[in-house]
């Protein structure tokens, strides 16, 4: 049941979150906590993963984010009926009150990153209340659209950041105050994160942060195609209705700082010898020397210069950097801020795929991975190119955003992402 906001609330001008009776697993129903989680749905790139997923335990979150079937329309009636089912039989149950939902994530390397997940009230770009910094593709979001509806619900949170004043006041406060609780949950998954939840249901403590945010901007950190499904669908609905709101963790950076990771592409039907035939001298080549990490550190010196990236796919490194002026006057359009025009994604976008490689940005020939290894070892495996990237600061992310510049999609990988599977949010009583 969703409890997102009465009515007669007026648009605010930030950010309005809202309690939800939240959807969770019963640890009595499940092998584990962690066996039922899963990292979210475009971060699960490999079949093996989704296999491994699968065969965690039969209910792992997996089989409704990712639903496998013949057909998209199956898949969807798969994830639906799925999702009914383990409602029925009390897999899944619904919190008895309304909350906001503390979320820790911790690692032993120390990084450690608290925030908060409710229903966030949905808002154009234009209104400025909440940033996204990338472009979106249209078959991606249609995708989720269908999925959402035939499910209706909010299956896994948005990563929206917002930037405090560094102390514990306002929600930070309510979020280290929660911490210090016994939580509602805690489990630890196998990429070593520990993950805990807390509940947010004192009137005072729901205040305190409805106070604190409402004058609040966000940056979309990642799920730019679930907050487009999410508008898309906000206008299938008339308002009012639970539609106007969406699922999200917010985290304050200033108080607890995300990392910020490249997002590499996997050029499927392009080998690396014809990719480096045809840069011709429009940029620098050079072999680097392995293993992965040696090649990795190469690119990071390269690209505190200029644009760089490192191709891979025929068992060696291939550093491509110092692109020809001319080259870049002639492809990188000219009507975009200086920042944006000099992103290693612009150049790879508008370049090396429009102009060099002429590869359309369609899945059939660019795939957007994550983990860098198995960039490397798909290109390997299928005769493809690994175009490695070098990450991008928040920094430059909040600023273009700001000014309303979109970077090219799949720009940046911000984490660490939250665990899906923890807390679902339902659309219909």
């Amino acid at each position: 049941m969703n409890t997102a906001g009465p009515a007669d609330v007026p648009a605010r001008m930030g950010l309005d979150l809202t309690p939800f009776r939240g959807l969770r697993y019963d640890p009595d129903r499940v092998g584990s906590l962690s066996a039922v989680t899963s990292p979210p749905y475009d971060v699960v790139v490999r079949p093996d993963g989704l296999q491994h997923l699968e065969s965690a335990d039969p209910h792992n979150i997996v089989r409704l984010i990712l639903p496998q079937a013949t057909t998209p329309s199956v898949r969807n009636e798969q994830a639906a009926d799925t999702l009914h089912r383990w409602l029925s039989e009390g897999v899944l149950t619904t919190d008895s009150v309304p909350g906001l939902y503390v979320y820790e994530q911790r690692h032993g390397d120390g990084m450690l990153q608290r925030g908060i997940i409710g229903a966030l009230r949905l808002s154009e770009a234009s209104d400025g209340v909440v940033l996204p910094h990338e472009d979106v593709m249209p078959h991606v979001v249609a995708d989720r659209a269908a999925l959402m509806r035939a499910t209706s619900a909010n299956l896994e949170p948005l990563l929206l950041t917002y930037r405090g004043n560094g102390a514990a006041s306002g929600t930070t406060a309510v979020i280290e105050r929660a911490a210090e609780h016994p939580p509602l949950l805690s489990t630890t998954t196998e990429d070593g994160f520990s993950h805990r939840l807390w509940a947010v249901t004192d009137p005072a403590h729901l205040a305190e942060i409805r106070t604190d945010l409402a004058h609040r901007q966000a940056l979309i950190a990642d799920g730019h195609h679930r907050w487009a499904t999410y508008l898309r669908l906000r206008a299938e609905h008339p308002s009012p209705s639970p539609w106007d709101f969406g699922l999200v963790l917010l985290v304050d950076t200033a108080r607890y700082p995300l990392r910020v990771r490249a997002i590499h592409r996997l050029l499927h039907r392009l080998p690396v010898a014809d990719a480096l035939a045809a840069l011709g001298d429009g940029f620098r080549v050079r072999p680097v020397d392995g293993p992965l990490s040696r090649a990795l550190e190469a690119l990071s010196v390269a690209a505190a210069e200029g644009n760089a990236y490192l191709l891979a796919g025929d068992g060696t490194f291939h550093l491509v950097d110092r692109p020809s002026p001319d080259l870049l006057a002639r492809t990188i359009p000219a009507d975009r801020p200086e920042t944006w025009r000099t992103l290693d994604a612009t150049v790879l976008h508008a370049t090396l795929l429009d102009h060099v490689w002429q590869i359309p940005d369609v899945p059939e020939h660019i795939a957007y991975i994550h983990d860098t290894a198995a960039t490397v070892d798909k290109a390997e495996r299928d005769g493809g190119t690994a175009v490695l990237m070098h990450p991008v600061h928040e920094e430059v992310v909040r600023d273009l955003a700001s000014q309303g510049v979109t970077m090219p999609r799949k720009s940046t990988s911000f984490g660490p992402k939250p665990a899906s599977g923890l807390v679902l949010r339902t659309l219909v009583p």
